[in-house]
């Protein structure tokens, strides 16, 4: 199998996998939630980098349709909090290369560091569309009589964090005890 199929097959078991974890009932409420799919996301993300993770990101929103669990007001707002959303938690890849060279440089205390900013990047890029579509589209639902934006950032600001919070604490348990799962582009281009 050549490299390109391996990341793309990877990439959908990870958005897959993903998938089967929003099915995990976390809900508090109807607008707070923690996304347990964030850590297999981020994961791929800090193993593969930016571009891959972007397409699994985007393949993750998507099974939300095919699964039939999207709710969906507008197509706008669709796009918005599905394809748009879960293609940014993606974002986690930018610290691929600063966590590789630690990894490299066996320095643990950067490489934690570089899977909790990956961590915060990835869900923060993400929740900030659902905040978008929050505000934009779901204002009419504030509770407590709060305005839209407002409702809409208390509730995704800490459905981001706390998804953010599980998933950097999985993550850096993950590389306390097998920190080889995330070498991935390591395996074929160094014998670290």
């Amino acid at each position: 199998m050549n490299k390109k199929t391996e990341i793309l097959l990877e990439g959908t078991i990870m958005a897959a996998l993903a998938m089967v974890l929003h099915f995990v009932p976390l809900n508090i409420g109807s607008s707070f939630t923690i996304s347990l799919g964030q850590i297999p996301l981020t994961l791929f993300a800090l193993r593969r980098g930016t571009k891959p993770a972007l397409f699994a990101g985007l393949l993750w929103g998507m099974l939300y349709f095919v699964t039939g669990t999207a709710y969906i007001l507008t197509p706008v707002q669709a796009l918005i909090e599905y394809p748009i959303a879960f293609t940014f938690a993606g974002f986690a890849g930018l610290y691929h290369e600063p966590l590789m060279q630690a990894m490299h440089d066996h320095k643990d205390a950067t490489a934690k560091l570089a899977i909790i900013k990956g961590t915060l990047a990835g869900a923060g890029a993400r929740f900030f569309w659902h905040f978008v579509a929050g505000w934009v589209f779901w204002g009419a639902y504030a509770l407590w009589g709060m305005k839209p934006w407002l409702f809409s950032l208390v509730m995704n600001g800490a459905s981001g964090l706390a998804s953010a919070a599980v998933a950097a604490i999985a993550l850096l348990i993950m590389y306390s005890t097998a920190p080889s799962i995330f070498r991935a582009s390591l395996h074929r281009t160094s014998k670290v």
